[in-house]
């Protein structure tokens, strides 16, 4: 049978104290496979070093040479030690995870957000709890929150897209280390989101550009805070081009309602430009668009908005606006990371660019031949 063996060497470090410890060393050999659950003393043993070196290592201390954290480390591995969280937390009173609220949902913003999240604190080596909630409002913001404070959470995310969770994050003790995304209060909490307005902007003024006279909007439904905001830019670009505004028509992020909706616009001549508030409502439009016998982009232009990763493949490729969900969680978290540190909560807003990627479903309009 192989073992691995760690040849130590002496281990210099400034004690809590402000004293120099040296730990007395000899050589020391572990068997893999062993079966006992590793502590710490077993790494401090294999490693050669003292367990208070052992425990700053684990918790970042500055005060480790480089060759003894590898050390470290490297009996951690070959142990396959896994610190106590419980025993961590009473140490450095961190517990080094995060706790996420979230609509329980499988729109692609929300759940995107929160692989953006999770990818983040995964790399930081932070665990994450979520608690899925079926309504965000007042009430169960608040009673999410509780829950997370209850498991000692060093501070929390909550993915607030809808307006009723603003008031809950607005009611919060604000000792509670949170950072709301994707959509929040405009005072007193840091939030980190896309710049809904810059993509819808961008959206209406590509098709204005290519010639359309107007941009019709099927929009997501009111209560999310992104919707309303992606219908202000709509109709301040069109009024500021000058362009007739035409009446909102109002979706529930389906293709479903893309698809019924859209079917007033197909049944109407004079449409030659839409943006859709989400890819899954142009895919709809595309389909009654189609079965009209109305040509995208020959007929009708049209934009999406999220660029899905099925989007490069509608018939035709469909023109949206792409959001860095990735961006927004490692900038969520890293903000949050920056209010524990500092102990007190931040009300900074963080916009992420949102990118037009132009693809086949937009073009100039057809000239119509006069009878």
């Amino acid at each position: 049978m192989t073992s691995a063996l760690i040849s130590p060497e002496p281990d210099v470090h400034d004690g809590e104290d402000g004293q120099t410890a040296v730990a007395e060393l000899g050589q020391t050999t572990v068997t893999p496979g062993r079966r006992r659950v590793s502590v710490m003393a077993d790494v401090a043993r294999l490693a050669g070093v003292s367990q208070q070196t052992v425990s700053r290592v684990l918790n970042d201390s500055t005060h480790v040479r480089p060759q003894t954290r590898a050390r470290v480390l490297e009996a951690v591995r070959l142990l396959d030690y896994r610190p106590n969280p419980l025993a961590r937390a009473l140490v450095t009173g961190r517990s080094r995870s995060l706790g996420v609220v979230s609509l329980e949902t499988t729109l692609f913003g929300p759940a995107s957000t929160l692989f953006g999240i999770e990818r983040a604190a995964h790399e930081a080596g932070y665990g994450i709890s979520i608690v899925s909630v079926v309504t965000l409002n007042r009430d169960s913001v608040l009673s999410a929150v509780e829950r997370l404070r209850r498991q000692a959470v060093d501070g929390i995310l909550v993915i607030a897209p809808q307006r009723e969770a603003v008031h809950g994050i607005q009611q919060l003790p604000p000792d509670v280390p949170l950072v709301s995304v994707e959509a929040g209060p405009d005072e007193g909490v840091a939030v980190v989101h896309v710049d809904q307005f810059l993509g819808a902007e961008l959206a209406t003024r590509h098709l204005l550009e290519l010639g359309h006279r107007t941009v019709w909007h099927i929009a997501g439904p009111p209560d999310f805070i992104e919707a309303r905001q992606r219908i202000a830019a709509w109709r301040a670009t069109l009024e500021a081009a000058g362009a007739r505004v035409p009446p909102v028509l109002l979706g529930d992020w389906s293709a479903r309602a893309g698809y019924e909706l859209g079917a007033r616009l197909a049944a109407d001549p004079e449409v030659t430009a839409v943006f859709a508030a989400n890819d899954p409502m142009a895919l709809g439009l595309l389909r009654v668009l189609h079965e009209a016998g109305r040509r995208v982009p020959d007929d009708v232009s049209l934009v999406g908005f999220d660029d899905v990763p099925e989007a490069s493949y509608f018939a035709p490729p469909l023109t949206t606006v792409r959001q860095d969900f990735m961006e927004l969680g490692r900038r969520s978290f890293s903000l949050l990371l920056e209010e524990i540190e500092r102990g007190m909560r931040s009300s900074t807003h963080v916009r992420v660019a949102p990118e037009l990627v132009v693809r086949e479903s937009t073009a100039p309009p057809a000239v119509r031949a006069r009878a």
